[in-house]
């Protein structure tokens, strides 16, 4: 087993060194180093917006952040022996956040993008394992450090195969980034023009935002491309399932990983999708709070209209019931309440076969509160 370092010049954003890694997704990217099995790496990054994001913003100054910039990874790393039908076992050794982070609502991004509409922005500090900001006095933020975007390169045929179904998914009026060379990572057009956007996960995985992906966790990655070429990015100090605003506590960070091949296991399990586990015994903070405040939802619009086994609209009601009572609550702003329940409220699905309406339920950890006791 050997130890590699990949090191990147996190506070220099990715247009500057475009050698040290990527923001799109594409088979024909070169890797940055070649491992193999067995061998573990330390991984370093930068934040999800490519060092745009700086102390001193406001939210006003978020307008002049360009997305096409998002995500920027490092990698690909080339794993000796991996091939599709595979599946690439990542054991995420450790994940070792930086001091500071910010969480933005980013106009037109979002699960509540239609109501809120205004940029906003906040700024935190990370001490001894816990994340405080001016905009929340007495509140505390325990770290849960991961990486939102953890996956492989799509072969040639699946690239085509995903761009042509977000290409009619966009036709048919969904939401979707297609392919967009302006500020793509590389430059080259024959990759740029066509390579997928980080924004959305696929097969491979990528920007999961699964905030279990912690320490202890091994993610199971189906190859679709030679070599696998794992690429990481977008560190999280911390999350609520859901990340409802776009954003969590989003910060740069280092992985510290073993990759491990599994031959023709992606084939024999009929696996084309992530799957991940964690045996350890301790659990992720915020997780499994004991003292908490929920909301609910079901499929029942404003005016009174019943809509069937929608998840959407009751996800929809439970986080603005949230939304309302922890500005209620705690007399936060609607922007800083929603920010607040991105990184700390876990949405859960709680039935989903009392027809016609579902229900989904907004947990609010109160042990966030503690620092103001």
């Amino acid at each position: 087993m050997s130890r590699h370092l990949v090191s990147v010049e996190r506070t220099i954003p990715l247009a500057s060194c475009p050698s040290e890694g990527h923001n799109r997704w594409h088979p024909d990217i070169a890797p940055m180093i070649h491992v193999r099995d067995g061998d573990e790496a330390e991984i370093h990054t930068r934040d999800s917006f490519d060092c745009q994001i700086v102390k001193s913003m406001r939210g006003a100054d978020l307008l002049s952040a360009n997305l096409g910039r998002a995500h920027p990874l490092t990698g690909p790393v080339f794993v000796e022996g991996a091939a599709p039908g595979d599946l690439l076992a990542v054991d995420v050794l450790d994940v070792i956040s930086h001091d500071v982070g910010f969480t933005v609502i980013f106009p037109g991004f979002g699960f509540l993008r239609d109501l809120f509409t205004t940029p906003h922005i906040v700024h935190w500090e990370m001490r001894e394992g816990f994340a405080a900001s001016a905009e929340f006095p007495g509140v505390r933020i325990e770290g849960a450090p991961f990486f939102g975007v953890m996956g492989l390169a799509p072969s040639h045929d699946l690239l085509k195969r995903i761009n042509a179904r977000e290409q009619r998914l966009q036709a048919a009026g969904g939401a979707v980034f297609l392919p967009d060379a302006d500020m793509a990572v590389p430059t080259d057009p024959a990759i740029a023009n066509e390579a997928l956007r980080t924004i959305s996960p696929h097969e491979t995985g990528g920007n999961l935002d699964i905030k279990q992906f912690v320490k202890g966790t091994t993610v199971y990655l189906p190859i679709y491309q030679e070599g696998a070429l794992f690429s990481v990015g977008d560190a999280h100090f911390a999350q609520g399932d859901g990340e409802s605003c776009g954003s969590a506590i989003e910060t740069s960070a280092i992985l510290h990983a073993r990759f491990r091949v599994l031959k023709g296991e992606a084939s024999r399990r009929g696996q084309a999708d992530v799957s991940f586990g964690n045996e350890s015994a301790a659990r992720a903070p915020l997780d499994s709070s004991t003292r908490f405040y929920a909301t609910t939802g079901t499929c029942i619009k404003g005016d009174g209209e019943n809509l069937s086994e929608d998840i959407s609209l009751a996800t929809r009601n439970a986080l603005l019931n949230m939304v309302d009572y922890i500005g209620d609550r705690f007399g936060f702003s609607r922007e800083n309440a929603l920010a607040l329940a991105s990184v700390a409220v876990n949405l859960r699905i709680s039935q989903i076969v009392d027809v016609p309406n579902v229900t989904v339920s907004a947990f609010l950890p109160l042990e966030i509160f503690d620092a103001s006791d």
